[in-house]
């Protein structure tokens, strides 16, 4: 089993890489933090076959901690590993900001060429990612990540301050790095440079941009419109902003439409896939009668027992099918087709409708007529 050393195991990048490799049988981690003690380091040094180097400064209260938290840091794990005669394959997080004469560039281009010092005097392997702007669960919010910032401010009601919404950013996603981190990992991991190539995807966006998409997760509770969630920002972004939501604010209530028959809720809109509903039918009750030209649908039951029935509106012939819960089964329903669907069963009948378009009061496409 190979020994995985992750320095800054408790920060945003380190979390996000132990749960990944949590999940793993074949590898022992060794998760380093402010607690960890000298003597707990060098022993952990001494076994590590691989070291995630995650752990830095970048907002600290006194600018020269920026040295001795990142180029000091490095330099002595780098001279610990020469005192222990060992060269475990080394990967450092580091930043785009390393090209660049502030602080925290420089001294994060003093980190790395504190471990290009220790590959010249070990020929130990070594991987520096220079990263993006990084995004993802588990971000500290205002502090260093403005998605994170903006995540969190929107989950709770909180406004938002933009100085310049035209101004954009380059954004990565926290489990498209561990992937890239995870890769290295592979015995048949690319010989490439000690600078890791830009292959990690990123995202460039306006800030006003970015705070209408984060305000519109938001606005789903109440118009139930998604995203295009086939774009892989969109997924990522949602899956960030979800987790900044508090416990009580994740349960939400539909509007629910009864009548006479039983109940409808509308659950999802999109206009890149239609719109999910639901229904409640009492026993004996029909829905339906009515057809349309261009809208399509499917019907799913969920729960009790009913008849579906439709008729081609120039035809005689009834189409029948009975369909259970329990038998996991959808009926699509074609334009030009008359339909309904009956409660046979002695319960309610649950029933979860999708259709192609979402419904416009001003242009329904249903038409009344009995099957």
């Amino acid at each position: 089993m190979r020994s995985v050393l992750i320095t800054g195991a408790k920060g945003f990048l380190g979390r996000n890489l132990a749960a990944h490799l949590r999940a793993r049988a074949d590898y022992k981690l060794l998760l380093c933090d402010l607690e960890t003690s000298a003597d707990e380091l060098n022993a952990w040094l001494s076994e590590a076959d691989v070291v995630f180097h995650l752990a830095g400064v970048n907002r600290p209260e006194d600018p020269k901690e920026f040295e001795s938290g990142n180029a000091g840091f490095t330099l002595s794990l780098c001279e610990a590993l020469l005192r222990l005669r060992k060269r475990p394959k080394l990967i450092l997080s580091s930043s785009i900001q390393a090209t660049q004469d502030n602080a925290y560039g420089i001294s994060k281009r003093r980190a790395e060429e504190a471990l290009l010092g220790f590959r010249e005097r070990t020929g130990a392997e070594v991987r520096i990612f220079r990263l993006k702007n990084v995004f993802g669960k588990w971000c500290r919010p205002n502090y260093n990540s403005v998605v994170a910032t903006f995540c969190y401010n929107v989950a709770h009601g909180l406004p938002l301050s933009i100085s310049d919404p035209e101004r954009e950013v380059d954004l990565v996603y926290v489990d498209d790095v561990v992937a890239a981190f995870l890769a290295e990992m592979s015995p048949d991991a690319a010989q490439a440079e000690y600078y890791v190539a830009d292959t990690i995807p990123s995202y460039r966006i306006r800030l006003g941009e970015l705070a209408g998409r984060i305000e519109g997760f938001r606005s789903m509770g109440r118009n139930l419109y998604t995203p295009d969630f086939s774009v892989r920002f969109n997924q990522c972004l949602y899956a960030t902003y979800l987790s900044y939501v508090e416990a009580a604010d994740r349960r939400r209530g539909l509007e629910v439409k009864p009548d006479q028959r039983g109940a409808l809720a509308e659950f999802l809109k999109s206009p890149h896939c239609g719109q999910l509903f639901v229904s409640l039918t009492k026993p004996g009750i029909t829905r339906g009668n009515h057809y349309h030209h261009t809208k399509a649908e499917q019907f799913f039951v969920v729960a009790g027992e009913g008849l579906i029935r439709m008729r081609h509106i120039e035809g005689v012939e009834v189409i029948e099918y009975r369909v259970r819960g329990e038998d996991f089964s959808v009926v699509d329903i074609p334009p030009g087709y008359t339909h309904s669907i009956e409660n046979t069963g002695e319960g309610e009948l649950v029933t979860l409708f999708w259709a192609n378009q979402i419904f416009d009061l001003e242009r329904p496409d249903t038409y009344p007529l009995d099957v």
